[in-house]
């Protein structure tokens, strides 16, 4: 889990950990009436902070996640740090197997490829319309213009009956012929990252897994370089969805598939330039596929984007960083990158001596007469 703190010192250590609670409690900035922030408080207030550290510490638990957030005072890096450091202490209790996302309890779905869809648009909960404007009465929010918020939304709700589940688009344009058909790797065992180092080359599944818990900023940064014109991916969104995605696992006694619970995930599926397909035959669209806990939609489409680029580099050569397995894999990864640039904080007091030994030396024999 990339660089962890050293040990030394252990009464200035002790004295910094000090001053960092100290600050927490906002005293150190005059603040004497400050309240300790709630669990629940983080937990919706600030849900699309809690999606991200709980895609990025690879794990749901979005309490421990909004733990985690209050510990590190928002860093969301050392947020996520914390989470998977709780992780890797739990026991693998069971396995699910391949999950169905048509089965999604969804909340938001939206296509940018059609007008109409099997089951229509549903806009859901999202800022995309807004004006990014700031609202400055929220700086003196009163609890009871806080509590009346969601109480007259609940009062003008139209009463609305929604479907269980909505049909996919892609299954749309597989049975026009326009998408080349399901792989024949679905329902393989996945790659477990957690459990077997990645030696290139990876699968597919791998690739997907290591995206699915990459930096958010990460991810879209390299997706970015690529629709910026480093690649060649410049897809149509066929399908974006999130919602709560029942988890199945089998019964410890009868083996059958009961639902344990249910994660909220987003889910992106592109579609992108057409080639021929497999056997060389008609042309077919290209398929770019992102998921991850929470709602975080930036990440699911840059992971779909480059999980698109991934397979063209797979196949025909990587041309562009983002098209190299190598490169977008081994930094996409939050935990690993900022461990190994903390790092270079740590006492480097030998190898930098070093440094300088060796540059006084040759700055002494450079002003040596020839």
């Amino acid at each position: 889990m990339s660089y962890v703190a050293i040990k030394g010192g252990g009464q200035a250590i002790a004295g910094a950990a000090a001053v960092s609670e100290y600050l927490r409690t906002e005293e150190g900035l005059g603040n004497t009436g400050a309240e300790p922030l709630a669990i629940d408080a983080i937990l919706h207030q600030l849900r699309h902070l809690v999606d991200r550290v709980v895609s990025e510490g690879g794990v749901y638990h979005p309490r421990f996640a909004a733990l985690a957030i209050k510990q590190s005072m928002g860093d969301t890096l050392e947020a996520a740090f914390a989470l998977r450091a709780w992780r890797s202490t739990r026991p693998r209790l069971s396995e699910t197997p391949p999950l169905d996302t048509s089965r999604m309890r969804l909340i938001r779905r939206i296509s940018a490829a059609f007008k109409d869809i099997p089951g229509g648009q549903m806009l859901g909960p999202t800022p995309d319309y807004a004006l990014r404007l700031l609202r400055l009465e929220l700086m003196d929010e009163s609890p009871d213009a806080f509590r009346a918020v969601a109480r007259n939304w609940l009062e003008k709700c139209p009463e609305a009956e929604l479907p269980d589940t909505f049909p996919k688009v892609l299954d749309a344009l597989r049975a026009e012929g326009l998408l080349p058909p399901v792989s024949a790797t679905r329902g393989q065992t996945a790659f477990d990252i957690t459990r077997e180092p990645l030696v290139f080359p990876v699968p597919r599944s791998a690739q997907l897994a290591t995206m699915a818990r990459a930096e958010t900023g990460s991810l879209l940064a390299i997706a970015y370089s690529n629709m910026r014109g480093y690649g060649d991916v410049h897809p149509t969104v066929a399908e974006l969805r999130v919602g709560y995605l029942p988890v199945m696992l089998p019964h410890p006694v009868t083996g059958e598939l009961v639902e344990a619970g249910e994660v909220l995930i987003t889910e992106c599926e592109v579609v992108a330039m057409y080639e021929a397909d497999e056997a060389g035959g008609k042309p077919v669209f290209t398929i770019g596929y992102g998921a991850c806990f929470g709602h975080n939609e930036v990440k699911a489409i840059s992971m779909a984007i480059l999980d698109r680029a991934l397979q063209k580099g797979m196949k025909d050569g990587a041309n562009n960083p983002s098209e190299d397995p190598e490169f977008v894999l081994l930094h996409v990864d939050g935990v690993d990158s900022m461990g190994f640039a903390s790092h270079y904080k740590m006492p480097h007091y030998v190898t930098f001596q070093s440094d300088l030994d060796r540059l006084r030396t040759t700055q002494q024999k450079s002003g040596e007469p020839a």
